[in-house]
């Protein structure tokens, strides 16, 4: 009884050193991250004031990040190569709001760096910025400074702020959010009926599902089409064809184009398949069903003929069952939902953009996020 109760004090010691390390090494690192996020940004706005004067410019000219960086180098001073120099300075200019955190660090330490013309540098935050804005401490607190990297890629402040949101929101790693901001996250949100689906999908390490990989909508504003214009669907499929590179980037990763027309014929009837490729991760052939009116119940009829065929006349050893994507200019989900019965996993209907939209949408949406 008593080694038991020996014992028990024994692993609440080894648990009370455990939690404590973990608790100040946990502490330790987010104070290293929070004082190179800091570093980085002073470093930027150094090299913008020196800009900005126009000290030494006949001298430098456009080669100034080039001569900072290899003066530090022969100081020895490692880390700041010319395209982290570059990071820093674009940090700089799309946060200004971090200045006061700088001032109140440096303040607190006994430093010998000159902050006299930090303190009096103007605030670059427009007015809009003002009144969309997450707390300086919150972004500081939750967000490296690898996030911040991702982040200061995006120009517009709106659609920054969303992944900003987004970001703290769902507790996303670098990875994540560079997923997001890579498959134009924020736009499709703002079509999306089914929006935290859409964004739970960023968190997938490893996308290997149908419904994974599959997106909704498609953004194709690279294709030069008018919502309002008077094209074909085959004035759709030759401009896809046309900008096939973008076309497969916005598919998504694993897809590889293999016809356009694919013809199949039952009893001397013929039937063509406007885009056929096969999903490499999938292991599966995925038929595109070009559309450029509004998802009708004969659309899946026709594409669950084009399924059954390919799967009874196509498919070799190793592949999975043929997907299909009726992609479409507008559906209505309820429709969608009755006539994809027992097919959710293998006929998807997808909405396709010609332009991105209306950014009042993101706005309202990032808006509402704000005030939870």
């Amino acid at each position: 009884m008593e080694l038991n109760k020996r014992q028990s004090s024994f692993d609440q010691l080894i648990d009370s050193i455990s939690q404590a390390h973990y608790q100040f090494q946990d502490n330790a690192q987010k104070s290293v991250n929070l004082n190179l996020t800091l570093r980085n940004w002073l470093v930027g706005y150094y090299i913008v004031e020196y800009e900005q004067k126009g000290e030494d410019k006949a001298k430098y000219g456009d080669n100034l990040i080039g001569e900072i960086a290899s003066q530090l180098k022969q100081k020895e001073v490692k880390g700041f190569s010319v395209s982290a120099l570059k990071n820093h300075r674009t940090f700089y200019q799309r946060y200004p709001q971090i200045r006061q955190s700088v001032i109140g660090l440096l303040q607190s330490i006994d430093n010998q760096l000159n902050i006299q013309g930090l303190e009096k540098s103007q605030s670059l935050i427009s007015q809009f910025d003002e009144e969309m804005i997450l707390p300086v401490e919150l972004i500081l607190s939750k967000l490296t400074y690898t996030h911040f990297i991702e982040l200061f890629k995006i120009e517009d402040p709106l659609e920054r702020l969303f992944y900003e949101v987004e970001t703290i929101k769902n507790n996303w790693s670098v990875r994540d959010l560079k997923r997001a901001t890579n498959t134009s996250l924020a736009f499709r949100t703002s079509i999306s009926t089914n929006k935290e689906a859409l964004i739970a999908k960023v968190k997938s390490l490893k996308p290997t599902t149908n419904s994974e990989i599959l997106r909704d909508p498609y953004i194709l504003d690279f294709l030069g089409l008018e919502d309002n214009s008077a094209h074909s669907e085959l004035d759709l499929e030759q401009a896809i064809l046309t900008h096939l590179q973008k076309f497969l980037v916005e598919l998504g990763t694993g897809f590889c184009f293999e016809a356009r027309q694919k013809r199949i014929t039952f009893d001397n009837t013929h039937y063509r398949i406007d885009l056929v490729f096969y999903h490499r991760i999938l292991k599966s052939h995925v038929l595109v069903d070009l559309k450029i009116g509004e998802f009708t119940h004969a659309d899946a009829g026709q594409m669950t003929l084009y399924l059954n065929y390919f799967k009874a006349e196509e498919m070799t050893e190793g592949d999975n069952p043929p997907i299909g994507i009726i992609l479409c200019a507008d559906k209505n989900d309820t429709l969608v939902k009755y006539t994809t019965v027992n097919m959710e996993d293998q006929l998807f209907v997808s909405k396709y953009l010609l332009k991105l939209p209306d950014k009042k949408v993101l706005e309202n949406i990032v808006k509402a996020e704000l005030e939870k």
